[in-house]
């Protein structure tokens, strides 16, 4: 199927400018995703220091993470609705000293509450970024260059990963944790400092925001409440995508080095560069996807096909250890060649019935998928190794990237669907 058939030609669909500040936009839009996925890894490589501290068990900090991702899965929907009338360049700011309030936070912690507190704070400013950073890429950034845009926002997000663990973890080895903390509070700082000194730039997508024209025939031919956008089909599905998609993801990003020594009898130190080459994988598949433009939107089943495949054979047990490192690269490289073009199905969604001004409500609630799956995988999968299930687990992720696949194929059949039927209502 292809998925490139839903395009529209209405003028919802149509750029509202074609400025010449798109790389711009896109790289001040990439910085500040790339600080909201650093935060994400702020607390989890404290853990051993944080746990010997203040005597905790796995479950006291692994309940850090949770509240975290809850927390940013709740506040992402709602935060949608005020993307949508305040416009994204304010709430992005907003997140932004979030996250650096949860550094401080974190620097002075004397307690597990403290703990609590900073987490609380990061969910709260991880929870914006979706809704404001298509928002402003969708009004911002010229329709040829959205592919683009989204790749490289998918790049900064892998970037942020990468550093975080590196500097928390090098910082606290040297200082301690409490300077780490206000160390992670420093790059906020930075960032929202930046996006402060360029806001001009920003800030005229918001107020392009408040004067797109909407389409007369939005919903059933009237004015659309706040939550009609809860009627479509093709949300509810963008939604499961991306829950089941974050719940392969976070089967790896929570349990690749127990899985991977369990299956293949390696160390864990080996075990867990495979996610570090899983990193690397749907890194360089999100830079590829940047090249095909609009089309990324073509090689979404191709590539999670590809990454269930490869899932597939990894859950085999029987390939060579050094054999690991290429799956695991191989399953991030698919996920990350869907990724571009899984964000303009999530655009054609929202379009196709609700213009341009539902955007930060259409991708609040669909993105709050990715929280809901990084919160239910720990829960879902966690019990599954403590039985001593670890090839199982690798088969579910497999099963994952076929549900998403599927789900993806059934997003665009019914933006299809339910285009034709506003046509017809009009």
């Amino acid at each position: 199927m292809n998925l490139s058939s839903t395009r529209s030609d209405s003028t919802a669909d149509a750029p509202v400018s074609r400025s010449p500040r798109d790389s711009e936009v896109i790289g001040l839009v990439g910085l500040a995703h790339g600080t909201s996925h650093f935060f994400h890894l702020m607390l989890p490589p404290l853990f051993p220091w944080l746990m010997k501290d203040f005597a905790l068990s796995y479950t006291d900090v692994g309940l850090l993470t949770t509240t975290f991702f809850v927390i940013s899965g709740v506040g992402q929907a709602l935060a949608g609705f005020v993307v949508d009338r305040v416009g994204g360049f304010r709430v992005l700011c907003f997140g932004v000293a979030m996250l650096a309030i949860a550094g401080i936070v974190l620097g002075f912690a004397t307690s597990y509450s403290w703990l609590m507190l900073s987490a609380t704070f990061a969910g709260v400013g991880n929870s914006i970024f979706h809704p404001s950073d298509f928002t402003l890429l969708n009004q911002r950034v010229t329709q040829p260059r959205l592919g683009h845009a989204f790749s490289v926002h998918g790049v900064s997000g892998n970037l942020g990963w990468a550093v975080a663990p590196l500097f928390m973890a090098g910082v606290t080895s040297i200082a301690g944790w409490h300077v780490a903390g206000f160390g992670a509070a420093a790059i906020g700082a930075i960032v929202f400092t930046t996006l402060c000194l360029r806001r001009r730039t920003l800030e005229h997508a918001s107020e392009e925001l408040a004067t797109a024209r909407v389409p007369a025939a939005e919903v059933d031919g009237g004015h659309p409440g706040h939550f009609a956008f809860l009627s479509s089909g093709a949300v509810w599905l963008s939604f499961a995508f991306f829950l089941f998609s974050t719940m392969a993801f976070g089967i790896l990003q929570n349990y690749a080095p127990a899985i991977l020594s369990h299956v293949y009898g390696v160390s864990l130190v080996l075990a867990s560069s495979g996610l570090t080459a899983y990193l690397l994988g749907s890194g360089a598949g999100l830079l590829t996807a940047g090249f095909f433009g609009e089309r990324a939107d073509r090689m979404v089943a191709p590539a999670l096909g590809f990454a269930a495949l490869m899932a597939a054979v990894l859950a085999s047990g029987t390939m060579p250890r050094w054999a690991l490192w290429p799956l695991m690269a191989s399953i991030g490289f698919g996920v990350g060649l869907a990724g571009p073009g899984r964000d303009l199905l999530v655009r054609r969604a929202a379009t196709s019935r609700f213009g341009r001004t539902s955007f930060g409500r259409v991708y609040g609630f669909v993105y709050s998928g990715l929280d809901a799956g990084q919160a239910l995988s720990p829960l879902v999968f966690g019990p599954v190794l403590d039985a001593g299930h670890f090839r199982e687990a690798l088969v579910a992720i497999a099963f994952l990237q076929i549900a998403a696949l599927l789900t993806a194929l059934r997003v665009s059949s019914r933006v299809r669907s339910e285009k034709r039927i506003l046509d017809a209502r009009v």
